[in-house]
């Protein structure tokens, strides 16, 4: 593996973001981390401990000057950037183009961080690269419009590749993340809500975990051009992660699962959630991302089990919580 020398990342305060900003901290890469929030940035760098290695650039992700400014020197950049899930369908291409078309012209590799929507229903037991990608969903087939631009012909000048996670979880988990705001509101000892089935065991992959697989096949120059899975440890119910966390917690007020029904109502006032219904056919036919290529090509799967990690998860929000 040759070594990252300087990188950008785009979105870095949000949740993969921040966790490969760390990753690349700890392995001594110059990093320079983009958002449009000055104040979330100085969070980060705060927490990161202000590295002399670390630069700052706040800008807008949807203009590709911005980006060609903040990456001068750079080798590779991480978009981990998003759109408001309501705004998906309109907005995920053009903030996309706007990443490509930086890095074709400072000629930047790029690894673009996705999820599993572009898959579809599952067809077999465990899911890997080559699993046909039929999405039924609005979101599905507009992340597969995200791919199909990422790998267009009009950036052929550019070193790409897709890294795809499933559900997630973690410190910097947020919003974005479903489980991201259930373990915040059981961190403050709130009442909590679980989008989904919580009886069905589904994959999560820890936040940290996911980061060094993935800032791992960013510095090898036979990953790109291809899509990549990122697993998780394995399958858990929701009402084991509740579980754990409370225990860690200390704290146990109730948690609601929320379906179908109740989603709707709730999206009368909150569009987010109206949005989330359509995917909710994965907490209930949950798909499960192979490692086999990961594991064959790059090497082991980095894995942090639940127990640890939801607990490490819960003690670090309590403590944010309290500063």
């Amino acid at each position: 593996m040759r070594s990252l020398k300087k990188a950008l990342v785009l979105g870095a305060t949000g949740g993969t973001g921040s966790v490969i900003t760390e990753e690349l901290i700890k392995r001594g890469v110059d990093t320079v981390i983009f958002g449009r929030s000055k104040a979330k940035l100085e969070q980060l760098a705060m927490r990161l401990g202000n590295p002399k290695h670390l630069t700052l650039y706040v800008g807008d992700a949807f203009r590709s000057e911005d980006i060609f400014s903040a990456s001068e020197g750079a080798e590779v950049l991480f978009h981990c950037a998003n759109v408001p899930y309501h705004e998906m369908v309109s907005k995920l291409i053009p903030l996309g183009e706007a990443v490509m078309e930086a890095a074709k012209q400072r000629g930047l590799k790029v690894v673009a961080v996705d999820g599993i929507y572009p898959y579809g229903r599952k067809r077999m037991e465990r899911v890997t690269e080559e699993h046909p990608k039929q999405p039924h969903t609005k979101k599905g087939k507009t992340r597969l419009a995200f791919e199909q631009m990422i790998f267009s012909h009009r950036w052929d000048n550019v070193q790409r590749l897709i890294v795809r996670l499933p559900d997630y979880y973690g410190p910097t988990a947020n919003e974005a993340s479903y489980l991201g705001s259930t373990l915040e509101a059981i961190a403050a000892g709130k009442m909590a809500f679980f989008i989904g089935n919580m009886h069905i065991p589904r994959e999560y992959v820890y936040l940290p975990d996911a980061a060094k697989m993935i800032v791992e096949l960013a510095g090898r120059d036979s990953a790109y051009g291809q899509n990549w899975n990122i697993p998780g440890t394995g399958i858990i119910s929701g009402h084991d992660i509740v579980r754990i966390a409370k225990a860690a917690s200390g704290k146990s007020k109730p948690v609601i699962s929320l379906g179908r029904v109740s989603l709707s109502l709730i999206g009368l006032f909150i569009p987010v959630m109206k949005e989330i219904v359509e995917m909710l056919y994965l907490t209930e036919e949950p798909l499960i991302l192979s490692g086999e290529k990961y594991q064959r090509q790059i090497g082991p799967i980095s894995s942090t089990g639940f127990q640890e990690g939801i607990t490490e998860t819960i003690r670090t929000l309590m403590q944010a919580q309290k500063e």
